[in-house]
């Protein structure tokens, strides 16, 4: 039988058709396999985790297949309990994918402590306070106390207690600036030094 009378035959005709329903089943079937393996078209509602602690978090996401990952600590806010979730993504109310990871920022348990700074004293207030807030303190009251330089920063006071430099203090914590009113002059305020250590020898003589 020559090739032209073979490729005109109903054997070779058959063969054709019954290889080309082979491959319309098979791509059929990999495509059903691959719609139930990856949930094709079917989505979950992501759940609001804001405030709930990391064992609630665990249950809850549980209960719809989901899965999550601490990325890191935020800075404290006190409108959060401490651990709970204060961000997430995706956010709640998206629509993702079965067996989905949600990301989570969670609350520290407490303000982080800041070291005060070398060189706040005798400096003016216009460069301490600024500085003191952008490190995440509150400036409650600036006192005046009698100095030679207007405006010089003395000290610095947080419960009553003088802060030194090197010193750690929660940051938000409530910090006093006392500064110099201008009323003494330098050589004044020298003299009552001097008249203030004679003091204190005489007392202990």
């Amino acid at each position: 039988m020559s090739l032209f009378k073979f490729l005109s035959s109903k054997a070779f005709l058959k063969q054709i058709i019954i290889a080309i329903l082979l491959i319309v089943v098979l791509i059929f079937g990999a495509t059903q396999w691959l719609s139930a393996t990856t949930n094709h078209g079917e989505t979950i509602k992501v759940p609001d985790l804001s405030k709930l602690s990391l064992d609630i978090v665990d249950k809850k996401l549980d209960e719809v297949n989901m899965r999550f990952e601490v990325l890191d600590s935020a800075n404290y806010n006190p409108d959060y309990p401490a651990f709970s979730v204060i961000e997430q993504n995706p956010k709640a109310g998206a629509m993702v994918k079965d067996n989905r990871k949600i990301y989570l920022t969670v609350n520290p348990s407490d303000y982080i402590d800041v070291e005060i700074p070398e060189n706040l004293i005798s400096r003016t207030l216009r460069q301490v306070q600024p500085t003191l807030e952008a490190m995440g303190f509150k400036i409650v009251e600036v006192v005046e106390k009698p100095g030679w330089a207007k405006g010089s920063v003395l000290e610095l006071k947080h419960d009553g207690a003088t802060l030194e430099a090197g010193e750690m203090l929660k940051k938000n914590s409530e910090i006093i600036i006392v500064i110099s009113d201008g009323s003494l002059r330098y050589n004044e305020e020298f003299s009552e030094e001097i008249e203030s250590d004679s003091l204190k020898i005489e007392t202990n003589e």
